[in-house]
């Protein structure tokens, strides 16, 4: 039996197509984090993977935002699942429950903590020594800390907390537990890049969790890998008072350092393993001491700002002849059942004249915010409507036409067109038209139109003022006297020196006006170009630019990293 656990960034991730991808993960139960898909967008192609079965969680507050999916193949069938950590979402048969004891929780937190989809737990029946056991995979996506946003820590401190409640209820019940996903904590000074740089590492309330949940991280520092398991059995035996679990990883690989499985995108830092392990697999210490056989990371699986992380078993899986009812595949949509119209009807309180406006979950994560383990370099308008009261009701039902009032007189079309002198060409021969001479009356508009006639051995440039737009053209010139021709005289031609002059003078005016951004000068160690940023936070700063070396961001120590190169972009520049 084999397990992964990768946060893919958004389901778009799998461009090749999601079974080939799945496909090539080689495991029994996928689990995928911030998969950025809510119920209205998930589509056939995502939902039902020929040769998996698959269960969804969605977020409810906000569309394209975290969101959780386990994909199990055909014989990985779990016999029960679910949505969410508190059973407040489960409303049909083969649930798992054992929800453990919520005292500490208001319905209001519950609800919330299950509303943006974190969540899908599956259980499955496994063949251990020639023994029938239960083991509960509980894939999720924990929440990130947002220092601009106290009510986030809270947030995700309280997620953790629900997350011990029912994994240890479920232990509790006889089932072997299995937690995997993006745990958003990296838990030692070994899973981080540079942990001095961060004040108070280990005083970090996460890192706190962590050591509560784990079994005994001082002592698997001290283990030598090649320690017996009957040494290893007494400790863990012996270890009433610590955790209740074990990272799978870290069992395997107490010691190894550069073992990341998350990179900053923003600045390069995977080309230069700047990074932190925040995804993890763990496990009850029961089943990880019997059944575990090996775990490892990654990192050469690409298409994600994470990598995915793995562990394999020793035991072997008995699958369920029949997906539990969480299943996508049972989904209307894909079910090929007919709907009823009235699923696509929502009833409405007619009492409320107008909806309240809903409110954002608390501090809800931006698309490009930063993670917290990594330490990069660092009213209402209504007067603008009108209302105009009519001396009738309009019938209900029909709009009701409004007239403009404004005081602005309106501007008439041919105002926009100025008139100018133009060079008469030839449109059409009259028959009968004599030719003109350049004294006739004076005439009554001032509006004009370019005019041609053939006029056989005229050779003069004319242009007729007329007073109407639309006449264009005349057959005779017997009785209008009211119109006038008069002779143009050809524009002087500008010399190619004075054409030269001007188009300098266009060009230094236009790059004054539209001048490009600043150049960038080269970084003091790598003699390299920089590269330009701008602050986005919010703050004094924000909005300026600076430049910084164009390098990948690295450990200070790593010659091929990023220097300290830092130059603000003046002003006018």
């Amino acid at each position: 039996m084999k397990l992964v656990t990768w946060n893919i960034n958004g389901i778009r991730t799998f461009k090749s197509g999601i079974k080939k991808a799945l496909d090539n993960l080689d495991a029994d139960i996928i689990c995928v984090q911030e998969t950025k898909v809510t119920r209205d967008l998930l589509d056939e192609r995502t939902a039902i993977v020929d040769g998996y079965n698959s269960y969804f969680s969605y977020s409810r507050g906000r569309s394209g935002y975290s969101g959780v999916a386990t994909y199990c193949r055909d014989n990985a069938t779990p016999s029960a699942a679910e949505e969410g950590l508190t059973g407040l979402l489960t409303n049909h048969e083969r649930a798992i429950g054992c929800y453990g004891d919520h005292a500490d929780f208001s319905s209001e937190e519950l609800q919330l903590l299950d509303n943006e989809g974190r969540a899908v737990i599956t259980q499955h029946k496994i063949m251990c020594q020639d023994k029938e056991q239960t083991v509960t995979v509980i894939n999720v996506y924990c929440p990130r800390a947002d220092s601009d946003k106290p009510e986030r820590k809270q947030f995700k401190l309280q997620f953790y907390k629900l997350l011990q409640c029912r994994a240890e209820a479920l232990l509790k019940c006889g089932s072997h537990v299995i937690v995997l996903g993006d745990v958003n904590t990296s838990h030692r000074q070994i899973d981080h890049c540079d942990p001095s740089d961060i004040d108070d590492f280990a005083e970090n309330p996460g890192r706190k969790w962590l050591n509560s949940f784990l079994y005994s991280s001082r002592q698997e520092e001290e283990e030598e890998p090649e320690e017996d398991e009957h040494h290893k059995e007494s400790e863990i035996t012996d270890c009433v008072q610590m955790g209740k679990f074990v990272d799978i990883f870290r069992y395997f690989h107490p010691t190894r350092t550069n073992a990341f499985t998350c990179w900053s995108t923003l600045t390069g830092a995977r080309q230069t393993n700047y990074g932190t392990r925040i995804d993890y697999i763990f496990a009850d210490r029961q089943l990880a001491l019997e059944e575990f056989a090996g775990a490892d990371i990654m990192p050469e699986v690409e298409g994600s700002d994470h990598c995915p992380v793995w562990a394999e078993m020793k035991c072997s899986l008995l699958p369920c002849s029949k997906p539990p009812p969480l299943c996508t595949r049972y989904l209307p949509e894909f079910a090929g059942k007919q709907q009823k119209l009235s699923r696509f009807l929502v009833k409405v309180d007619q009492k409320s004249s107008q909806p309240e406006p809903k409110e954002a979950l608390p501090g809800s994560q931006e698309e490009e915010e930063k993670r917290e383990n990594m330490n990069p370099f660092c009213a209402h308008n209504i007067s603008g409507k009108r209302s105009f009261a009519s001396e009738s009701a309009a019938p209900k039902g029909k709009k009701s036409k409004t007239t403009n009032t404004s005081l602005k007189p309106r501007g008439n079309l041919l105002s926009f067109f100025k008139p100018k002198l133009t060079d008469v060409k030839q449109c059409e021969n009259t028959p009968g038209l004599g030719e003109f001479t350049s004294s006739h009356s004076k005439p009554k508009a001032s509006t004009t139109s370019e005019l041609c006639l053939g006029m056989g051995s005229m050779t003069e440039h004319i242009e007729l003022v007329v007073d109407a737009p639309s006449q264009l053209c005349t057959s005779s010139t017997t009785g209008e006297t009211d119109r006038t021709v008069k002779t143009k005289q050809p524009a002087p031609q500008l010399s190619v020196e004075q054409s030269d002059v001007k188009k300098g003078a266009s060009s230094v005016f236009w790059k004054s006006v539209l001048h490009g951004p600043p150049p960038a000068p080269c970084c003091k160690v790598h003699k390299e170009p920089c590269v330009l940023r701008t602050v986005k936070k919010e703050g004094p700063n924000m909005g300026k630019q600076f430049f910084v070396c164009g390098r990948p961001q690295g450990h200070a120590s790593n010659p091929e990293a990023r220097c300290n190169f830092f130059m603000w972009v003046e002003k006018g520049k």
